[in-house]
């Protein structure tokens, strides 16, 4: 596998997020997960993403439980922020929570570091200097190595990195998600700072699997509550990855490699972390690293998810409002 440097820390080119072996893509496999996390390691995805907020702590533990006997292989990536209370999402960036949070993590992730730590999302009631300043404090006890923000602004990333240098950024980004490119991704080239796309094959939309409402589990699965994944606009987004399915066919990989492909061909500070917890998917999604796309298919890509032919929002009003946007 390849590597990509994320500020100084060498991961994965391709990495793995876990966040569906807890939550969110329908009922858990946890056999199946198990079998993915290790199968990971043996191909060389080692660039592992997690988040304390992933099934209320289950994420981590089960990472924890499965990999500890194998710390030292790992780029282990993790956030906190996000929290539920009464049922309810919010967001805690207080700098008098960021060192509960590092050490509730790092027990259930059975390890005394944790390589690179994110904010999960910007509190908008907490200065971003306060936030980082903070974390900043847990690389001085050596309990994290690296700082990373998520979906943030160019803007504040500016402001964080003043304070501490942040070694990644991570965010929504795809062929149908193009929303970085405006400012994030050529500050984060300015300043020397990776790129951690996540659902980086739209949530599963690109790979092709997604043929209509009823293959998405609608008590389980939140992309059954999107707008792009809803009515007239799955109809037409779907129209979209029929063509891109015959591209794929083309270039002789499958809809999911020419997704990633395409991403790593955006820079080489990018490290995708396909969402997967089935080792067919894993196997699948590593092999993209050893595409190599031509200059013309890239623009045919770029022209066919231009951002005015998506139909809908990534996520509905109140979701969008804990984006922090330029």
């Amino acid at each position: 596998m390849k590597t990509v440097k994320l500020g100084d820390l060498a991961v994965s080119a391709i990495g793995l997020g876990c966040m569906g072996m807890s939550q969110a893509y329908g009922t858990p496999d946890p056999a199946e997960s198990k079998r993915t996390l290790l199968r990971a390691l043996d191909i060389g995805v080692t660039f592992l993403d997690t988040a304390n907020a992933y099934g209320l702590g289950h994420n981590e533990t089960l990472i924890g439980e499965v990999l500890s006997a194998r710390r030292s292989e790992i780029q282990l990536a993790t956030k906190f922020g996000i929290v539920v209370q009464d049922g309810k999402r919010g967001i805690d960036g207080h700098p008098d929570q960021v060192a509960a949070r590092c050490d509730e993590s790092l027990t259930r992730l059975k390890t005394d570091v944790i390589d690179l730590y994110y904010l999960h999302r910007l509190d908008p009631d907490v200065p971003i200097e306060d936030t980082v300043g903070a974390m900043a404090k847990l690389i001085e006890a050596g309990k994290v190595r690296y700082l990373g923000l998520s979906e943030v602004s160019a803007k504040t990333l500016r402001r964080a990195h003043a304070v501490h240098p942040i070694s990644a950024v991570q965010s929504e980004y795809s062929l149908w998600t193009r929303d970085p490119e405006a400012h994030v991704l050529p500050a984060c080239r300015e300043l020397g700072i990776g790129f951690v796309p996540f659902s980086p094959m739209g949530r599963a939309m690109l790979t092709g699997t997604i043929t209509g409402a009823d293959t998405m589990d609608q008590k389980g699965d939140m992309r059954s509550r999107m707008p792009r994944f809803s009515g007239e606009n799955l109809d037409h987004n779907l129209g979209l990855v029929e063509t891109f399915g015959e591209i794929a066919a083309r270039r002789g990989c499958t809809r999911g490699q020419l997704a990633l492909a395409w991403l790593l061909a955006q820079g080489d500070f990018i490290a995708p972390i396909p969402g997967t917890k089935r080792v067919r998917y894993l196997e699948e999604n590593a092999a993209a690293a050893e595409i190599t796309l031509t200059a013309d298919e890239i623009n045919e890509l770029d022209r066919l998810f231009a951002p005015e032919n998506i139909a809908g929002d990534r996520y509905d009003a109140s979701g969008m409002r804990s984006v922090d946007r330029d």
